[in-house]
């Protein structure tokens, strides 16, 4: 039996509850093939102790892992990069090209990062970001393949969340490890009728179309699963597919709706925490708005920022 807060699947896969905000909130995840190793993300800086335990756990030294693989930097998916680099003498950080500097020099991203939760709620979540040797890391352009113990992974540019997302295709597995760009879906979230899911549209590259696209990119592959960070192995994927790209729509259409209300931030998480009530009834959720609160409410208020964002640089680029 995997100790709490590890699940392990085929092929090697262990995904590992990062401890951000909650449990069952973000996963890294370790794949072992042939004794060497990657972590696919990896939390935050406080998420280092978990990492670290769970290579203990999988039997895997620190020296066996070659690579850390981000899906993109956003701190709650790489904030601990550099903390664990510096325990893994043999590992080189994969990053999207756009990504690379700001690891480097994580001034201007842990910038962004507070003006989005305030300098308190940073510091408790995040602690230090440190900053990472840039003959450490390699970029990766759209295609390109990493061999890890004889399995190949393909790197593929997956905007609409992020603008410098890469999602991973493991093709051992005939899965797909996909960062945001697949959605959140939690598996408190889950019931009978199998997982519930909703898109990532938060701050600051937001892009409808981009993630429309990179979500039928995926789909195109016909994984057997896919690995989101929020949170780990999802399955039933042409399904969920519908539900990412109908939910979309509507979040656009949110958005546009309230777009010159004065008081827009608050109508929009309004109209889109009663779209996503709805959306759960559906699903068969129990009518318990505590516990929905406790699992949509944080990625209420980012959706609702990301949103805005968008609308201001649809207003930009008409003026």
């Amino acid at each position: 039996m995997m100790p709490v807060g590890l699940t392990e699947f085929d092929d090697g896969i262990t995904a590992i509850d990062t401890g951000y905000v909650q449990p069952g909130l973000a996963a890294s995840h370790l794949i072992v093939r042939c004794g060497r190793a990657a972590f696919v993300d990896t939390g935050t800086t406080p998420s280092l102790p978990r990492l670290m335990n769970a290579l203990v756990d999988c039997g895997v030294s620190a020296e066996d892992v070659d690579y850390i693989f981000l899906t993109h930097i956003h701190l709650d998916h790489a904030g601990g990069a550099g903390a664990l680099l510096q325990e893994l003498p043999n590992a080189t950080v994969v990053v999207h090209p756009s990504g690379a500097s700001h690891l480097a020099e994580p001034a201007r991203l842990e910038a962004g990062t507070r003006a989005v939760y305030g300098d308190a709620k940073f510091r408790r979540l995040y602690q230090e970001i440190v900053p990472i040797d840039p003959d450490r890391i390699r970029t990766v352009a759209e295609g390109d393949q990493i061999e890890l113990g004889g399995a190949r992974f393909d790197f593929l540019h997956t905007p609409g969340h992020a603008l410098h997302h890469v999602s991973i295709v493991d093709h051992q597995a005939n899965a797909v490890f996909a960062g945001d760009t697949f959605g959140i879906s939690y598996r408190a979230l889950d019931t009978r009728r199998g997982a519930f899911i909703f898109p990532a549209t938060t701050p600051v590259h937001f892009d409808p179309d981009a993630a429309h696209a990179s979500i039928e990119r995926l789909i195109s592959l016909r994984p057997d699963a896919i690995y989101l960070t929020h949170y780990s192995q999802v399955t039933e994927l042409e399904r969920l597919a519908e539900n990412l790209h109908s939910d979309l729509v509507a979040f656009v259409e949110i958005a546009q709706r309230c777009a010159n209300n004065p008081d827009r931030s608050r109508e929009i998480a309004n109209l889109m925490r009663a779209y996503l009530g709805a959306r759960l009834d559906e699903h068969g959720f129990p009518d318990d708005e505590n516990r929905r609160s406790e699992w949509l409410e944080m990625d209420i208020a980012l959706n609702t920022q990301g949103l805005e964002d968008w609308l201001d640089r649809q207003q930009r680029e008409k003026g």
